[in-house]
């Protein structure tokens, strides 16, 4: 009878379990936890006090918090996944994400999805620009591609025109976040080496997530009409990391290919559809209703919130119920690469979508729902569970033994980040998040949104104390007169570098001075002197460095310091007063009112200086 007790923490009487799972979300509050073991929520704030956790009943609380609660009364806790969760919210509205086992009569085949990626400057948007024969670059700031963009091209392989789905992924290592996307909706990865400069460190990146995300390789040696090109040593250096050329006895298709004088382009698109039809077998279901990735989502002035999205399966079709993530809308207007007008959209094919109410975020699943309602609660439920989620992640654990560290001002940094679309916002936040100067200070992003910079940005920046970064936007109307009156210090950048560049100066800029000791001279006492006038004091003879007045000391008598944070408070040469006496002179000099004082002692000075970090 004993075990089912209620158990007690501090005096608070818990009912008990016996061992049984208990699911939860992440971020769950402590109310969501009471009604699952039909409790009351405030004896379980009160247990957590005295477990030494201040939590209320309705904040969101971290997975540790929880599982120690559950420990407490004998319940095992398990937090349910993002992707348990929103499978679980799908099928609650008799939705399955994913193909429902259609026959095969019913798979057509479709286009293999391409992602292009490679080390910087080693022509990846030169080469796509040659496949579509579009100059993207030119457009780009820093020569670096910001968005994801997605198109198809047509090729021939054996006297039939196939369509191959390219999606345009960005170069630069920031934005790893995006390119990792980009693999997870892929079919086949183009690996771009250049000729001339081999195998570097964001070629072996990229091919950690094409390898990671299972999809095959096929590589592209460019640059071979660069003088220095050496494609064969590409196939060597490549074969470290398991990429094997055919011609060595492998699997993997090595191109050479010139993106700037188009050699070779056929070849290696010929070699992306050979690859699909060895290694995969793509086929979809295009008669059920279509499910998909958001590759790309902004805000445009006329057209309102707009994203690009890559159908995996099922046909897309004008004024379909359409939910992304937490956003929701119909399809209005789709449009293809070319700005066209398209009524359907088949698997592989990527279109632009006009109709959403808010914007989606990159990489968000997409699926079409029977009517706006459904598409409206799925987007609200996810919503509220995004934001649950990122409070619990937010806060951090406060003990009642820390709490006086909480309370006292803490260094911090706080930021406002809107974008030109939602994948380089994300992208951005995650690589300023990563910056590491230190315990003392903190980064915190309070708000990010897709869109230009407007008042209520401004006057979260002002109650805040924000700085507010604008990537690719401008702030609109009024907002930039309010930021003027209010003060509030807003940074355009369209290079993402150097935002993190900038932020982390200003992070190292918070952090409280370092300092360290340098050593200024020694001195050996000879003869010692009392005055009753100024106390003690050492003639002494400067062995080392120089004896400074008004320089800290420290007395050390055989080896051992017997005094510390003494000053130099006089310092005479014969009897006139110095400023210091350098090494090889004799000087008199009293340590503050330290009158023990004896002969063969050493006297050390030394001050403390502002110290570089690191």
């Amino acid at each position: 009878m004993e075990n089912m007790q209620a158990p007690s923490v501090g005096g608070v009487r818990l009912p008990r379990g016996n061992g049984e799972t208990l699911r939860l979300r992440r971020g769950a509050s402590l109310t969501d936890f009471a009604e699952k073991i039909n409790a009351n929520p405030a004896s379980l704030v009160q247990a957590m006090f005295h477990l030494g956790e201040m939590v209320t009943a309705t904040q969101s609380v971290s997975d540790e918090i929880l599982e120690l609660l559950g420990q407490e009364m004998n319940y095992k806790v398990e937090m349910v996944s993002p992707e348990d969760e929103d499978r679980e919210l799908l099928e609650s509205f008799d939705i399955s994400f994913g193909d429902p086992g259609s026959s095969d009569e019913e798979l057509m085949s479709r286009p293999p999805v391409v992602t292009v990626m490679g080390h910087v400057d080693h022509g990846k948007t030169r080469l796509l620009d040659t496949i579509r024969k579009a100059n993207v670059q030119a457009g780009e700031a820093g020569g670096i591609t910001q968005h994801i963009g997605a198109y198809q091209v047509m090729t021939e392989l054996e006297g039939t025109e196939r369509p191959i789905t390219f999606i345009d992924t960005p170069g630069h290592e920031a934005f790893t976040a995006m390119r990792a996307r980009g693999a997870k909706s892929t079919d086949i990865a183009v690996l771009v080496v250049a000729a001339d400069d081999g195998v570097m460190p964001q070629t072996v990146e990229a091919l950690n997530h094409a390898q990671a995300a299972g999809v095959p390789i096929v590589v592209a040696v460019n640059k071979i009409d660069v003088e220095g090109a050496n494609p064969a040593k590409v196939r060597q250096q490549l074969t470290e990391y398991n990429l094997v050329a055919e011609e060595y006895g492998g699997e993997t298709m090595f191109v050479d290919i010139s993106a700037r004088q188009g050699t070779n382009i056929e070849s290696l698109l010929e070699a992306i559809l050979l690859t699909a039809d060895a290694t995969l077998d793509l086929r979809a279901n295009p008669r059920m209703e279509a499910q998909g990735v958001a590759i790309e989502a902004h805000l445009d002035r006329g057209r309102g919130p707009v994203a690009t999205v890559l159908v995996q399966r099922g046909t897309l079709r004008v004024g379909d119920s359409v939910v992304a993530g937490d956003a929701y809308g119909r399809v209005r207007r789709m449009i293809n690469e070319h700005d066209e007008d398209v009524t359907e959209a088949l698997p592989s094919r990527p279109v632009q979508v006009i109709g959403f109410t808010s914007v989606p975020g990159a990489g968000d699943t997409f699926l079409v729902v029977d009517e706006d309602r459904v598409a409206r609660q799925i987007a609200d439920r996810r919503g509220a569970r995004i934001r649950e989620a990122q409070n619990a992640a937010k806060r951090k654990r406060v003990s009642l033994e820390d709490l006086d560290k909480v309370l006292k001002e803490t260094n911090q940094l706080n930021l406002i980040i809107k974008g030109d679309n939602s994948g380089t916002v994300e992208a951005l936040e995650e690589s300023l998040t990563k910056i590491e100067v230190g315990e003392e200070v903190e980064l915190r992003v309070i708000h990010r949104g897709v869109g230009g910079i407007n008042e209520s940005d401004i006057n979260l920046a002002t109650a805040e104390n924000t700085i507010v970064l604008g990537f690719n936007v401008r702030a609109e109307g009024k907002a930039a007169e309010v930021a003027n009156r209010e003060g509030v210090e807003i940074r355009y950048y369209s290079v993402i570098y150097r935002a993190i560049e900038d932020i982390e100066q200003a992070l190292k800029g918070m952090l409280k001075p370092e300092y360290e000791e340098v050593e200024l001279g020694r001195a050996e006492i000879r003869e010692v002197f009392k005055s009753s006038k100024v106390g003690t004091i050492a003639g002494c003879m400067v062995t080392d460095g120089i004896m400074r007045r008004n320089a800290k000391a420290r007395l050390l008598r055989d080896n051992v310091v017997v005094a510390e944070n003494l000053t130099v408070s006089s310092l005479k040469r014969f009897k006139d007063d110095a400023t210091e006496v350098r090494d090889g002179f004799e000087c008199g000099l009293t340590l503050s009112s330290y009158n023990d004082l004896k002969v063969d002692d050493i006297i050390e000075t030394y001050e403390m200086r502002e110290k570089p970090r690191a």
